[in-house]
């Protein structure tokens, strides 16, 4: 059997609520996330993973420590949201006054990551969930996630923008019939315990 690879975006913090790009300001929970993140844990309970891997980011290991699975943890730079470079902390909408055609699965980030950086990125770590054993899941970001959904699938990374993640859903990257050669989406943006 294939693994099945289990992904979690990470629950909601002010900036997530908010829209403002987040990638190295390192932001508590709310507390709607951290309740978000223990209904996760519910609806996780009962499974077994052989790995568990987490973004360092303090809202992405907190989101994973909540569904009970904290313990079994390790963190992985490789997991970390897009870097928005010059755009941290501002909203879409705030860009798209100076760049009104800015689209940052085309165009990237001034003084960040570029597309192609983050569809390697996702590539690489990609190639290495498709060695392993078991179940894994992967506690992670709403952009990265994303790009993770799309390459998973073979899709360029543009097509990203069609998947949308909030916070603290869970997601379910598999094999169509267990053939390798076949990956799909099982599960997208879920909610609910």
């Amino acid at each position: 059997m294939l693994p099945q690879i289990f992904l979690v975006r990470h629950g909601e913090t002010d900036w997530s609520l908010s829209g403002r790009h987040t990638s190295h300001t390192d932001l508590p929970l709310t507390g709607a996330g951290e309740d978000s993140a223990r209904a996760l844990g519910r609806r996780l309970r009962g499974r077994h993973f052989t790995q568990v891997m987490t973004s360092p980011s303090r809202r992405s290991r907190r989101t994973c420590e909540l569904a009970g699975l904290g313990l079994q943890a390790v963190s992985t730079e490789e997991l970390s949201e897009w870097d928005y470079g010059d755009y941290e902390g501002i909203t879409s909408p705030g860009i798209l006054e100076g760049r009104p055609d800015w689209n940052l699965y085309r165009d990237g980030c001034p003084h960040g990551e570029s597309p192609s950086q983050v569809a390697d990125r996702a590539d690489r770590f990609i190639a290495r969930l498709r060695m392993l054993e078991g179940d894994v899941i992967l506690f992670s970001h709403g952009h990265f996630g994303r790009v993770l959904g799309a390459r998973w699938i073979g899709m360029p990374i543009l097509e990203a923008r069609r998947l949308l993640l909030d916070p603290a859903t869970l997601c379910l990257l598999t094999y169509e019939k267990d053939r390798a050669e076949s990956p799909v989406i099982g599960l997208w943006n879920s909610v609910g315990e």
